[in-house]
């Protein structure tokens, strides 16, 4: 007896769904494309619970007739494609026939429809696969679907879900993307009761996106249009200097598709090389126009990925459109270098006073400090620091330092260090008596700077500066709310921040640690962190909540191009500062702000 058998269409349809529904997310996805398809020119999404318990997409797009409704549900049935041959020319969204079975064999599944020429619709139920009725209904023109208990028949896969939050994140970039993709289509979201943003029909691709993102966004985009070789590039781009700290704002549309891919990305990313800092991202919404048999959809079960029969070609056609646009601006490489390359003065309440430690026992110190014991702790560079006004420096109820251990602090790093210059464009070198001390400034100011929040966040009042001119803040409905959500957090670091209208907000004051031009980025960078889940503030645990905030207000600060070639007072006054500091050994992530080189390493390196 044979042990090879069929599987039943019910088995097989959850096992398609593994591959085509991943997570609430791609449930509206292969429903918004449908809509799409089908000609709507408003679409509405609502969903609760992260898409887990409820999801609704409906269109005023033809509708499907009672036929059409049962057929649909079955496996490999599409209206998009009839052969083989038109896998190389497919201009819809869906083509495979798989998205609606995959659906309904995991969940609670209702769908109404009817076509415009119809008295009336049909409404269809399927439970976990198995069709319950099908009867007929009054509704309008247009197609409504309803996805209940998602994954409920598959317990297993709803286990792999995250966080109603995160699985929501999910959802509303990917609807952010399609009413980019369709200007000319009216898209409606709505999570658990609560609309996030409702964007009528727009004139073209500026206005959406500032439906979407906030009109603020406009003012840091440029149009850019390009044509070659029967590749079409339309859209908008940010401007020199403007960049945000994730990929978010990356859009990237082939055909009305939003799709990923790291041949855009990668032309993006170098293409404003010398325009925005290491480690920043570009602003961009590229629609890209191609033949349809240039490039394939067909090589992932979400469609997410396309591959491009040139993709070389691609890269350097998007690069090279990119870059004139950005040197047109009169922004040219050389000169944006030059500027960036300028340090930004140190103001004198930016950089703490340096502290002298209380020395009274060597031996722990160069326990704690991590150095070898029997040294002299005279020789070791960490054990101390230096400072103008010792009595000043020194915490009230601590003991004074004698004369005796202030004159042997200065002469520790006055005295004993010598300069000795730049390694690579980017150390400072000092020779010891220890040995040779390589420091790396960038990791020097982050600590210097990381502490220097954190303690203005401890502090009863804390230093704020008050704006004679409130700057505006228009966000998307989304950041806004999380904004409304952390305003008291926001308030007690130094933030004052107003409600003045729907999705719009008055900043009145801001800490003293941050310029004006920086305030809008840096609320900006913090919500879409929060947003999408890198960041967690949790009001009623405010010490984690602080240090969150002055490790990424550090990073904010120092993603700007920093000095390569510093000056020996430079990097003097940066290593006394840095070893004023309550930990001077790591940046806030816990890398080495500098290493030590001792002369017995170096005997052991060269075996005498």
């Amino acid at each position: 007896m044979s042990s090879i058998r069929i599987l039943p269409d019910q088995v097989a349809n959850q096992i398609a769904a593994g591959e085509v529904i991943e997570r609430p997310v791609a449930v509206v996805k292969e429903l918004v494309e449908n809509s799409l398809d089908a000609g709507a020119t408003r679409v509405e999404v609502e969903f609760r619970n992260g898409g887990k318990a409820y999801i609704r997409v409906e269109d005023d797009g033809s509708g499907m007739t009672p036929d059409d409704a049962l057929l649909c549900l079955e496996r490999h049935a599409t209206s998009k494609i009839t052969g083989a041959e038109d896998l190389f020319a497919i201009t819809s969204f869906g083509f495979r026939g798989e998205a609606m079975p995959s659906i309904a064999s995991v969940s609670k599944f209702t769908l109404r429809t009817r076509p415009r020429n119809a008295e009336s619709g049909c409404e269809v139920l399927v439970n976990a696969g198995k069709i319950e009725h099908r009867r007929e209904v009054g509704m309008p023109p247009g197609t409504r679907i309803e996805v209940a208990q998602l994954f409920n028949s598959v317990p297993v896969r709803r286990k792999f879900l995250k966080a109603d939050n995160t699985e929501a994140a999910h959802i509303v970039q990917m609807m952010r993307q399609y009413a980019v993709a369709h200007p000319k289509c009216a898209f409606v979201l709505i999570e658990n009761g609560r609309t996030l943003f409702r964007s009528p029909v727009c004139r073209g691709l500026r206005d959406r996106v500032s439906e979407i993102w906030g009109r603020r966004i406009g003012r840091d985009l440029v149009d850019i249009e390009a044509e070659d070789s029967g590749v079409s590039l339309k859209g908008l781009i940010g401007k020199p200097g403007v960049s945000r700290s994730t990929r978010q704002e990356m859009i990237t549309l082939v055909n009305g598709r939003p799709i990923d891919s790291r041949v855009l990305y990668y032309a993006l990313v170098e293409s404003y090389h010398t325009f925005i800092p290491k480690g920043r991202y570009p602003l961009a919404f590229l629609m890209i126009d191609i033949d349809p048999s240039a490039v394939d959809v067909n090589v992932h079960p979400a469609k997410r990925e396309v591959r491009f029969r040139n993709e070389g070609e691609m890269r350097r056609f998007v690069m090279e459109s990119v870059i004139q646009v950005l040197r047109d601006l009169g922004q040219a490489k050389n000169e944006w270098l030059r500027n960036a390359e300028k340090v930004e003065p140190v103001k004198p309440n930016t950089i703490p006073s340096p502290v002298i430690p209380r020395i009274s026992n060597p031996v722990e110190l160069e326990s704690s400090r991590g150095v070898e014991r029997g040294s002299d702790p005279a020789n070791t560079v960490v054990s101390v620091s230096i400072s103008e006004n010792p009595s000043k420096a020194v915490p009230q109820g601590e003991e004074v330092p004698s004369k005796e251990e202030a004159d042997f602090a200065i002469v520790g790093i006055a005295s004993n260090w010598t300069w000795k210059g730049i390694f690579a464009e980017r150390y400072g070198l000092f020779e010891t008596q220890s040995g040779l001390l390589v420091l790396y400034p960038p990791r020097a100011r982050a600590r210097i700077l990381y502490e220097q929040i954190l303690n203005s966040f401890d502090e009863d009042s804390v230093l704020r500066q008050d704006l004679l001119i409130s700057l505006s803040l228009d966000l998307p409905p989304i950041a806004a709310q999380l904004l409304k959500e952390q305003s008291s957090l926001l308030e007690k670091i130094g933030f004052g921040v107003e409600e003045f209208g729907r999705n719009f907000f008055r900043v009145t004051s801001h800490p003293n640690w941050l310029e004006d031009h920086e305030v809008e980025s840096f609320l900006s960078d913090l919500i879409q962190r929060i947003q999408e889940g890198g960041m967690r503030l949790n009001e009623r645990k405010q010490n984690i909540a602080t240090e969150t905030l002055a490790k990424f207000a550090g990073r904010f600060r120092l993603s700007s191009p920093s000095e390569k070639n510093l000056s020996q007072q430079g990097m003097e006054t940066l290593l006394k500062s840095l070893f004023a500091c309550e930990n001077p050994l790591t940046d806030p992530e816990g890398n080495p702000t500098y290493v030590e080189v001792t002369h017995r390493e170096f005997r052991q390196r060269f075996s005498f």
